[in-house]
């Protein structure tokens, strides 16, 4: 069953996604739009904005090492 994404949950993924590609930027030391594209192409991404999953509650530190972990070993799990 498809939800309807309410402007809190909006406002939290929005939140966690500027806040993930700032980490990468920084962290990886890639030009923005390469951030961009790391971060909306990952499995992660998929799994925040997924709402049954919840992960947007969780905070962007948090959501950044399972990032690091999937860019590293390819997987999110």
């Amino acid at each position: 069953m498809e939800q309807t994404m309410t402007k809190e949950q909006r406002f939290l993924i929005q939140n966690r996604v500027q806040r993930l590609i700032r980490f990468v930027i920084q962290d990886l030391e890639v030009p923005i739009l390469e951030a961009f594209d790391i971060v909306y192409n990952s499995q992660l991404y998929e799994r925040l904005v997924d709402l049954e999953t919840g992960m947007y509650y969780q905070s962007a530190v948090h959501l950044y090492s399972y990032l690091k972990r999937e860019l590293k070993t390819g997987t999110l799990a």
